[in-house]
């Protein structure tokens, strides 16, 4: 008798299991029973994708908080927004201590995976991509968590976005570590952000490897703090893609990493290479030809330390907006240049920037350098490296709240 009444409670145990609310399987209506889990899904929900590959039409969404949204691995679960013809994110989220993981989104009309203004974003294996190849038509970002603070993108892929790959902007507390970043306009970008932590990473054959940028007419200004370091950048020399008007658009092809108007970087251990523009450029807002009509915006860098990087070959081929430099440069042009431009309100009596704001270049090898005097139209050029023989305090790591969903912290 016993044996007998075990078997229909079996049954039953095995019933509820298949039922699992938050458990999305492969079928008809698979866009909408997923976006039905996604709506009803309580905090605390691990929402999993089935394996295989799917066509959807519409974004899909989710804003209730402490969500984890889940595939079988990144080339197991594809998401295809080849088709699509609502929304133009491919996966759109907004609620606090988010996780995305195993899984990848293709082909949408606008960027891959957004989060905007969460508290806590994990982004783990995942890939964005675009299929076609590059082109201006491609969705914008691939990776992008927006206003958002204590950020974790790890062991993730982008491919083919119009702007960039990985982009984090207007956040702070961000840690970028273990990815990969390809056939895009920028591979990986920190932008407006504060306390960021950039390492591991590689980025390929993009129109520039990374950026870690300030720009002017956005709500969150003042980005500083930011740290890469062991990070490879090698022939990102992918002609520019990015859509006629937008500022990527004036990235020159084959750029290895450029800091634009940011404070308090720190540049190490980095292996950057074969570009054909350059490998580094620390560069003023103003430099690029673009009128400034925000004036709560603060266009030039400093406290910018470059050191102990590898630097091989760079400059034997610029592009345009670099190519005006030969005349005065040669080629190839310098590995590592700067426009020279400093505040006004804040440089020396001689010109220079003060002690505490310097840019600092040491030990980079034999890397060629050139303070190319934009301002002044490169009629001061220096490739004097002992006037930037200083040291700046160390930033410390950056260290991430998140919530238990997954440890993390910068490295040294």
């Amino acid at each position: 008798m016993r044996r007998l009444a075990a078997a229909p409670l079996l049954l039953f145990l095995g019933s509820c299991a298949r039922q699992d609310p938050n458990v999305i399987t492969a079928g008809p209506d698979f866009q909408k029973r997923a976006q039905e889990t996604l709506i009803a899904a309580k905090p605390g929900s691990v929402v999993t994708f089935p394996e295989g590959r799917f066509e959807l039409d519409a974004t899909l969404s989710v804003t209730a908080d402490n969500i984890t949204v889940r595939g079988q691995g990144m080339d197991k679960t594809i998401l295809s927004f080849k088709g699509q013809k609502t929304g133009s994110s491919g996966f759109l989220a907004s609620g606090n201590h988010f996780v995305i993981e195993d899984l990848t989104v293709q082909d949408p009309k606008g960027d891959g995976i957004k989060v905007n203004g969460a508290d806590g974003v994990v982004m783990r294996r995942v890939k964005a991509e675009w299929t076609g190849g590059p082109k201006p038509t491609n969705g914008p970002y691939g990776l992008y968590p927006v206003r958002c603070k204590n950020v974790l993108i790890e062991d993730s892929v982008a491919i083919g976005s119009s702007d960039a790959g990985i982009y984090v902007g207007q956040s702070s507390h961000i840690v970028v570590r273990r990815n990969r970043a390809e056939r895009n306009v920028a591979g990986i970008e920190i932008e407006n952000s504060t306390y960021s932590d950039v390492y591991e990473n590689v980025a390929v054959d993009n129109t520039a490897g990374m950026l870690v940028f300030n720009l002017p007419n956005v709500p969150v200004q003042g980005g500083k703090y930011s740290r890469v370091y062991k990070n490879k950048l090698e022939n990102n020399n992918t002609p520019n893609f990015g859509p006629p008007g937008h500022i990527v658009g004036n990235l020159p092809a084959g750029s290895g990493l450029i800091v634009l108007a940011t404070s308090a970087a720190d540049v190490y251990d980095n292996d950057i290479a074969n570009h054909d523009s350059f490998n580094i450029a620390v560069v003023s807002f103003l430099s690029n030809g673009i009128p400034l009509k925000d004036a709560a915006y603060y266009p030039y860098p400093d406290t910018i330390t470059i050191r102990d990087n590898r630097l091989g070959k760079s400059g034997a081929k610029p592009d345009k907006q670099i190519k005006a430099l030969e005349p005065a440069l040669g080629l190839p042009i310098p590995s590592i240049i700067w426009d020279g431009m400093v505040d006004p309100k804040v440089k020396t009596a001689s010109g220079a920037l003060p002690g505490d704001k310097q840019i600092c270049i040491a030990n980079n090898g034999d890397a060629t350098f050139a303070n190319y005097d934009f301002s002044g139209g490169l009629k001061k050029i220096s490739r004097d490296l002992k006037a930037h023989d200083c040291k700046h305090p160390p930033l410390e790591p950056v260290r991430l709240s998140l919530a238990g969903a997954a440890p993390a912290g910068g490295g040294k």
